[in-house]
């Protein structure tokens, strides 16, 4: 029987796979599958739930004190840049799994009640299922780049979540307001992913780390760079936190379907925020060891 690390993948997989299909067969058989708001609350559920309980057997096998697990392998034909992809196991990744895997099945059982009867009910489960992949896969992602993939979808689903009533009045205006945010935070993330791949050569959190802290000590990077990039690279989950300067669309949230402010607000999309910084914290205490004064990029934060 294979191990719960060797299924890891199957953890993302299973809500989008069941996001996929039923957003194929939306497009193909739109008015019958408006009709079947259970089955397709019941097959997305399902695999959410299926996620969770992986999940959750992971986070056993890592809390019994299994070891890390990476699978990665190099991007064909881009080998020379050193581009992997894969995923990665640990105990912050399993725990941030089995938070995600449960507080997405909780919002769909709620959701399933509190949009009964609503217009497109069946898009927004798709959606749903599509955003609880997108973070199940940041959870797993082993380095930056794919991290930066996978923030990417995070941000597109949740776009789609809260302009999901596009027709009421002020919607537009807010998913303007959330999609201005949320690019400036990508824009900054994906800058300081750049330049830390310029100085590093490498995307992997912990080698990023170790060459970036060779590359002060030995003046190869100068103090504003070093500062710049570590200001850079916390644009992103300041975003998705909601935390000055970039918090001017939180009252906006309130006028979004109610699991989508309760997603958004109270649970994984903050969490996934936090969780982004924890993954970064290699190259912070990289530039704090080698530059102090790079600490206080992380204070603000």
């Amino acid at each position: 029987m294979p191990l719960p690390s060797e299924l890891a993948w199957l953890i993302p997989v299973l809500p989008l796979a069941g996001a996929c299909l039923v957003g194929l067969l939306l497009i193909s058989f739109k008015l019958t599958m408006n009709r079947l708001s259970k089955p397709v609350s019941f097959l997305l559920v399902s695999c959410v739930g299926t996620a969770a309980v992986l999940s959750f057997a992971l986070l056993a096998e890592q809390k019994a004190g299994t070891a890390a697990t990476k699978l990665i392998f190099d991007l064909p034909g881009l080998t020379d840049l050193h581009l992997q992809i894969g995923f990665a196991v640990d105990v912050i990744g399993a725990e941030m799994l089995s938070l995600i895997s449960t507080a997405g099945m909780l919002l769909m059982l709620s959701a399933h009640i509190y949009m009964a009867g609503k217009k497109n009910y069946v898009s927004f489960f798709t959606y749903l299922g599509f955003f609880t992949s997108a973070l199940l896969g940041l959870a797993l992602s082993p380095n930056l780049l794919e991290m930066f993939v996978f923030w990417l979808l995070v941000g597109i689903s949740s776009y789609l979540l809260v302009g999901f009533w596009y027709d009421t009045n002020g919607s537009s205006k807010t998913t303007q307001n959330i999609f201005l945010v949320d690019r400036i935070g990508d824009v900054g993330f994906l800058l300081g992913s750049l330049g830390l791949f310029w100085v590093t050569r490498s995307f992997g959190f912990d080698e990023s780390g170790s060459f970036l802290e060779e590359a002060i000590i030995s003046a190869k990077l100068s103090n504003p760079t070093t500062l710049l990039l570590c200001f850079l690279m916390t644009m992103g989950p300041i975003a998705k936190l909601i935390e000055f300067p970039m918090y001017v669309w939180r009252p906006d949230v309130l006028k979004t379907p109610v699991p989508v402010s309760a997603l958004i607000h109270a649970t994984t999309l903050v969490a996934a925020g936090v969780f982004v910084l924890v993954r970064l914290e290699p190259l912070f205490a990289a530039g704090a060891r080698a530059l102090p004064g790079t600490a206080l990029s992380n204070l603000l934060v």
